[in-house]
């Protein structure tokens, strides 16, 4: 019999919850850790960047965005996964997983053009460096953050009416281990038409076109580093990128993957883990690795620690 989705509540299996005591106890230490940590790396990010003047530059304002980012992914997901871990509880109402998927694909819209933003800066820095300041001043980047967040806003609003729309008929079952609208769509019996337009439009906007703007930003950036003759030069040019490239890489990779997957029960345990990966791994290994690859970060944390 259907029913009405606002009437819903939801059951939501990870795969490691039906597991034994051992496996539950590791993936409830190993959650609290992730998160703990990336709370605390993007809050050191966030906190030398807003204290240090020296810092007060678009690409720094970028990664502070970034990390900001970072620690709402991580936010909202990963508390709610650890109260059912330790409660038993697995039960989601559906106002609960409404306010889940919005700020979460808020966030990952945002994320997205973060990134995207990042890859022009280095663009911009090392393709146009006269130009740097006047491109990318104060008033406009402020302008780009803003944008990118009313980005994330309107996104997530056609996701969620999308959703909205859905008829469920049997099963309740979400096999994820937060409320994603792809294991939503896998238990859902009608009314998923709008979704896949929505979301094949989204993937074109915010997937596709940033993946290839970025790729020819760095081709040209590549030709204009092998344009430079000195050895020490090429590398203090390039120096900036690998850190973001790494980002982008894990971020892009995992995120296309999980949505490439098709559904299937025989795939249900490597989509939640390559989720696993982007939505909480890739947060808080994002500031470790600008941090580890960045001596002007590294040295606004060794005088905030002093």
């Amino acid at each position: 019999m259907e029913m009405n989705i606002s009437m819903l509540e939801f059951h939501m299996l990870p795969f490691f919850l039906n597991a034994g005591n051992e496996l539950l106890i590791f993936s409830t230490t190993l959650f609290f850790l992730i998160y703990l940590t990336g709370i605390l790396v993007n809050l050191a990010i966030i906190t030398v960047i807003c204290l240090d003047l020296h810092l007060h530059t678009p690409m720094y304002l970028f990664l502070c965005n970034l990390s900001i980012t970072d620690l709402c992914y991580t936010t909202i997901i990963v508390p709610k996964l650890l109260y059912i871990l330790l409660s038993g509880n697995n039960t989601i109402s559906f106002t609960q997983c409404f306010i889940q998927m919005c700020f979460f694909y808020m966030v990952d819209i945002t994320e997205v053009t973060v990134i995207f933003m990042m890859a022009f800066d280095r663009y911009v820095a090392i393709c146009h460096p006269l130009d740097y300041h006047r491109i990318l001043n104060k008033k406009i980047c402020t302008l780009i953050i803003m944008v990118t967040w009313i980005c994330g806003c309107f996104s997530a609003s056609l996701f969620i009416s999308s959703i909205l729309k859905l008829v469920f008929c049997s099963t309740f079952t979400i096999h994820q281990f937060f409320c994603d609208a792809k294991a939503l769509i896998n238990i859902s019996c009608d009314g998923t038409e709008m979704f896949y337009i929505v979301m094949y439009v989204q993937f074109l906007f915010f997937g596709v076109f940033p993946v290839i703007c970025n790729l020819m930003s760095y081709i040209k950036i590549i030709k204009v580093i092998l344009g430079i003759k000195s050895k020490d030069g090429r590398w203090k040019a390039f120096s900036t990128c690998p850190s973001h490239l790494i980002v982008m890489a894990m971020y892009y990779g995992s995120a296309v993957s999980v949505y490439m997957i098709p559904p299937s029960d025989r795939y249900d345990i490597l989509e939640q883990i390559l989720t696993v990966f982007y939505s909480t791994v890739v947060p808080m290994l994002n500031p470790l690795i600008y941090s580890l690859q960045n001596k002007d970060i590294k040295n606004a944390l060794k005088k905030l620690s002093t």
